[in-house]
Formats: C-alpha cells, structure tokens, sequence
C-alpha cells in the first residue's frame, strides 16, 4: 500500500544584489537519526516573486536572473550541480524588452532544470537541509524563491541505506 505523501514548504529571500543569501531549513521533524527515519523528497515545485507573492519588474530593457540551490550542506556561494550537497537547483533568466521598468516580457529555464519530479524520490538522512540563491541587481524589489516538498517518510533499510551511500549524503 502506498504511503501517503505531505508537503513542506520554505520562503527565502534572495535579495537583489548578487550576493549569496542562505537560510537553514529545519526538517527534524520528519528526519531521525536514532530511529532511522528517512525523508524521501519525491517533487520539488518552484516558485519566484516579491514579497508578496506576485511578479517582480525588471528595469526597461535589462535582463534579470534568479537561481536557487537547495542543498545538504551549507556553502558560501553557489556551486556546481554536481556538488554532492545539492539536491535540487534551479534559475530563471527573463528579460524586459521595453524601454521602461515592467514585468518580464520572456521568462526562461534552459539554463537549469528545476526538478519537479524525482522518479524514485530524493532520499534525506540529514535533519537540516539550506536553501540558497541569488538574484541580479535588474530586479526591481528583493527576489524570494518558496520551494514546495512533496515527501513521504521511511524507515532505513540496508537497500535504503546503500542509495544514500551512493548519493555520498
């Protein structure tokens, strides 16, 4: 019987500078080292926006970029995909083709895959996991990212256990 699955959800602000912001994520929770209780991430949805929750403008004829990395480690910048501590990374270009502050006139994704679905899930044995990310200067306000988990917790098992010795957590 399948379990059922829950959603956890995280908000962070990236600011709007370049810089590297980074935030810690407790998810204690739904993960135990003592009674080996995993956390199996089984789709990550993506969100970028204000404050608010609408669309940030861009100034008129300028290109503006947000990435994010959800990671089981914490870093001073971001890094490679191939980082052993990322689970999931993400950036979106868009670009104002008028000559004053709106919003974007194209939005794109080509240049990362921000992950929906993971085929057999995305297992965490760690109990604090850090969403990270950066966005340019072109933004008219502070850009957030709001990661949305879809998981299901599992108990350690030897298969279990050799997967997250594969993906070096």
């Amino acid at each position: 019987m399948a379990k059922d699955s829950f959603f956890i959800r995280k908000t962070w602000n990236v600011g709007n500078t370049n810089a590297y912001h980074e935030t810690d994520w407790d998810i204690g929770a739904f993960v135990s080292a003592s009674d080996g209780t995993l956390l199996r991430i089984l789709s990550i949805q993506t969100a970028w926006s204000d404050s608010t929750g609408r669309s940030n403008k861009i100034a008129g004829n300028e290109q503006a970029t947000s990435q994010y990395q959800l990671l089981t480690q914490t870093q001073n910048d971001i890094v490679l995909a191939s980082d052993k501590a990322v689970i999931a990374s993400g950036r979106m270009i868009a670009f104002n083709d008028e000559g004053t502050m709106k919003h974007p006139s194209s939005v794109q994704q080509d240049f990362d895959n921000s992950p929906t679905d993971f085929r057999n899930g995305y297992l965490i044995a760690v109990e604090q996991l850090y969403l990270g990310g950066a966005a340019t200067p072109t933004w008219d306000e502070d850009e957030y990212i709001t990661l949305t988990l879809e998981c299901v917790t599992e108990k350690m098992t030897s298969k279990s256990a050799m997967a997250l010795s594969l993906s070096q957590q």
